[in-house]
C-alpha cells in the first residue's frame, strides 16, 4: 500500500544528517516559511469580521425585544428582569439549548487541545467518550431531577436550601475563582491561533474580542448567549469539517491516514494498566474523566443555567441527551483531525523544527499549510475557533452575572432592588469579569499546554465543590458544619495538589513520554535545538504526580470523607430534617424519613417537574 501523498512544506531537499542546515544553505529557513505561511487576507479578515458582527446583531436584537416586553407591561412580576436576563424566562427551546451545552463546552480549548494531544501522545486520550455517557447518565438520573424539582436560578442556591447561607456563598466563591482561572484560558487559544496565521500579537486581539463578547452578553442575556452558541457552533463544525476533509483528501484518502499512524504507533488498544501516576488509561479515564464531566456539567452554573431554562424535566433529560451525542461527535472528529495532522507530518515534525512555536500552534499551522490558495479558508478556520471560544467565554460571563447577582446582591438587598437597578448589576458584572479575564491572560501565557492546564486548573476548586453536591444530593447524612468542613479541607488539599503539578510541570520535574517523532523528510532549513529529557516513568513519584484526570476526583473524595467524618462528631449541629426534593430520586426512594420529616416535607407533594411553576424559588 503506498503511502505516497502531496508533498507539503517543500522549499528544497535537506540532508537530514545535517540539522543545522548547511547542505540546504539556498532553501527556506524556518522563520521565513513561518512568515510565508501567514497569508491572512482580506477575505479571511472579511469572514472572521462577520462572525463578530453577527454575534453584536444578536445581542442587540434579543436585547431590544426584552427591553420592549418590559417596558410594554403593565404589571411585571418582580425579579422577571432576572428571570428573562439568566435562564431565558424558562421557555428555552430543547435544540437551541443543547447545541448551547456542547458549544459552552467545546471551546478553543478541545478545538486545538484535542488534536495536539493525539498528535503529541496517540489515541489513548480517544476513550474518553465513555466518561461522556457515564457522566450523561449521572445527569438524568441524579442532578438533573433535583435541579428541576427546585426550580431554582443559581445553582447554589440548593446549597443553602439542603445546609444553610454560609454554604451558598462558599459554592459560589468556589465556581468564581474556576471561572476565574479558566476564563483567561479561553480567551488566550484562540488569540494563540490567531498569531499563528497573521503574526498579530496576541494581547492585540484579545482586548478587542473580548468586549464584543461582553457587549452581547451583557446586552442580550441568556437567550443572546444561546442563539449565538447556536450560529458560532455552526461555524466551528463547518470549520472543522472542511479542516478533516480537505486533510484527509490532500493526504491522499483514509487508509494512508491510518497506515502513517499505525507506523508512529499514534493508534492505541485501551490502557488497563492501574497506575494512577499514568497520564492516560482506561480508568483514569473512565473514573476521573466521568467525575471531571460531571463536575463540569452539573456544579458549572453556566451549565445548569442552561437545563433551567428549559421548561420541564424531560426536556432538559432530552437536552442532555443531545449534549452526550453532540460531545461523542466532536471528540470523534477533533481526534481524527490529529490523526490526519500527523499523517501529513509524519516525517517532519514541525514541533522538533519550531516550525509551530507551542504544541498548541500544530492545528492552525496545519491549516494555513493545507489551505495556501484557498483565500477565505483560513478566516472560516480562524472564525471557528473564535466562535468556540466566545461561546464558552459568554456562557461563563452570564453565569457569574447569575451568581453575582442571585447569591450575593439579592439575598442582602431583596425587594429594595428595582428592575433598573437589576439589569444595571448584571450587565455590570459582565463587565467587571471580563476586564479581569483579559488581564489573567498575560499569566497564562506561561504555564503550560492549554488542554491539561484547563482541567488542572478547573480542579483545584471543582473537586471541593463537587464534594459539595455529591454530600447534599447522595449522603444525607452529612450536615451543614460537615459539609463547610469538607469544603475547606477538599480546597486547600485541592490548591496544593494543582499548583504543585503545574509548578512541577513547569521546572521539568513531571516530563510524560511523548510519541517518536521524525523529521528525517523535512525540506528547509532548520535548527534542531531539542535534547532528550528524561521520561516521567524514571522520576521518584509523589501524589501530585497523580493523573490530572484524577484531580477532581481525588479533592471530591477528600471533601466527602472529612465531611461525614465531623457531621458524624457533630450530630446534633443541625436538627432540622431534610426535605426530600433535596436529595436524589433513588436515595428519596429507599431512605426511611422520620416522622418529622414526613410531617413537614410530604414525599407525595413531589409533583412532577413538567408541572411545576416558572416562579425563581426564593429559599427561606
Amino acid at each position: 500500500m503506498s503511502t505516497e501523498g502531496p508533498a507539503t512544506l517543500n522549499p528544497i531537499s535537506m540532508d537530514s544528517s545535517d540539522p543545522m542546515g548547511t547542505n540546504g544553505h539556498h532553501g527556506q529557513n524556518v522563520d521565513e516559511l513561518s512568515r510565508s505561511l501567514q497569508r491572512f487576507n482580506w477575505p479571511d479578515y472579511l469572514v472572521f469580521v462577520l462572525m463578530l458582527v453577527s454575534c453584536i446583531f444578536i445581542g442587540i436584537y434579543f436585547g431590544y425585544k426584552d427591553h420592549q416586553k418590559h417596558k410594554n407591561r403593565k404589571t411585571a412580576r418582580r425579579d422577571s428582569e432576572a428571570l428573562d436576563y439568566l435562564v431565558g424566562g424558562r421557555k428555552m427551546k430543547i435544540f437551541p439549548v443543547a447545541v448551547s451545552l456542547v458549544a459552552s463546552w467545546i471551546s478553543g480549548i478541545s478545538l486545538l487541545g484535542t488534536s495536539t494531544e493525539i498528535y503529541v501522545y496517540g489515541t489513548q486520550y480517544c476513550y474518553i467518550v465513555f466518561a461522556v455517557v457515564l457522566m450523561g447518565f449521572a445527569m438524568h438520573y441524579i442532578f438533573l431531577p433535583v435541579f428541576h424539582d427546585l426550580q431554582i436560578t443559581s445553582a447554589y442556591e440548593y446549597l443553602q436550601m439542603r445546609f444553610d447561607k454560609r454554604m451558598r456563598v462558599f459554592g459560589s466563591v468556589l465556581f468564581m475563582v474556576a471561572c476565574l482561572l479558566w476564563m483567561p484560558v479561553v480567551i488566550y487559544v484562540p488569540a494563540l491561533a490567531f498569531n499563528q496565521v497573521t503574526g498579530i500579537n496576541i494581547h492585540r486581539v484579545t482586548p478587542i474580542v473580548c468586549l464584543i463578547c461582553i457587549f452581547y452578553t451583557s446586552v442580550g442575556g441568556m437567550k443572546a448567549v444561546v442563539w449565538t452558541d447556536v450560529i458560532q457552533s455552526g461555524i466551528t463544525l463547518g470549520a472543522i469539517l472542511v479542516v478533516l476533509i480537505k486533510g484527509v483528501i490532500d493526504i491522499g484518502g483514509p487508509a494512508v491516514v491510518l497506515e502513517r499512524n499505525l507506523a508512529g504507533k499514534r493508534i492505541e488498544t485501551p490502557n488497563f494498566d492501574p497506575n494512577p501516576t499514568l497520564r492516560h488509561s482506561v480508568w483514569t479515564m473512565w473514573i476521573g474523566g466521568s467525575v471531571w464531566y460531571t463536575y463540569g456539567v452539573s456544579c458549572s452554573q453556566d451549565m445548569i443555567q442552561r437545563y433551567l431554562s428549559l421548561p420541564t424535566l424531560e426536556d432538559a433529560r432530552k437536552a442532555s441527551r443531545g449534549f452526550v451525542f453532540g460531545m461523542i461527535l466532536v471528540i470523534v472528529l477533533l481526534s481524527s483531525i490529529g490523526m490526519v495532522i500527523f499523517a501529513t507530518y509524519y516525517d517532519c515534525d514541525p514541533l522538533t523544527t519550531n516550525l509551530a512555536a507551542a504544541k498548541d500552534q500544530l492545528l492552525p499551522l496545519f491549516v494555513m499549510d493545507i489551505f495556501q490558495n484557498y483565500p477565505g479558508a483560513a478566516g472560516v478556520f480562524v472564525a471557528g475557533i473564535f466562535s468556540a471560544a466566545l461561546s464558552s467565554l459568554s456562557s461563563a460571563l452570564n453565569a457569574l452575572a447569575a451568581i453575582t447577582f442571585e447569591d450575593f446582591v439579592k439575598p442582602y438587598f431583596g425587594d429594595k432592588l428595582t428592575e433598573k437597578q437589576i439589569a444595571l448589576t448584571l450587565r455590570g458584572s459582565v463587565l467587571i469579569f471580563g476586564i479581569i479575564s483579559v488581564i489573567f491572560i498575560y499569566i497564562v501565557e506561561h504555564l503550560g499546554a492549554v488542554m491539561q492546564l484547563t482541567m488542572t486548573l478547573s480542579a483545584t476548586s471543582g473537586g471541593p465543590l463537587f464534594g459539595l453536591f455529591v454530600m447534599g444530593i447522595l449522603m444525607p447524612w452529612v450536615n451543614a458544619t460537615g459539609a463547610l468542613y469538607g469544603g475547606l479541607a477538599g480546597f486547600l488539599s485541592m490548591c496544593y495538589l494543582c499548583f504543585r503539578s503545574q509548578a512541577s510541570m513547569a521546572t521539568g520535574q513531571i516530563i510524560y513520554s511523548t510519541k517518536q517523532m521524525d523529521v528525517s523528510g523535512c525540506t528547509y532549513l532548520y535548527t534542531n535545538s531539542s535534547k532528550p529529557d528524561p521520561t516521567f516513568d524514571e522520576m521518584e513519584k509523589s501524589i501530585h504526580h497523580i493523573s490530572y484526570l484524577y484531580f477532581t476526583l481525588f479533592g471530591t473524595i477528600i471533601s466527602c470523607i472529612v465531611g461525614s467524618v465531623v457531621s458524624f462528631c457533630n450530630k446534633d449541629a443541625d436538627v432540622e430534617p431534610i426535605d426530600p426534593k433535596l436529595l436524589a430520586p433513588f436515595i428519596r426512594k429507599f431512605m426511611e424519613f422520620g416522622v418529622e420529616s414526613q410531617e413537614k416535607y410530604p414525599l407525595n407533594n413531589l409533583a412532577p417537574s413538567e408541572n411545576t411553576h416558572l416562579d425563581i424559588r426564593q429559599p427561606e
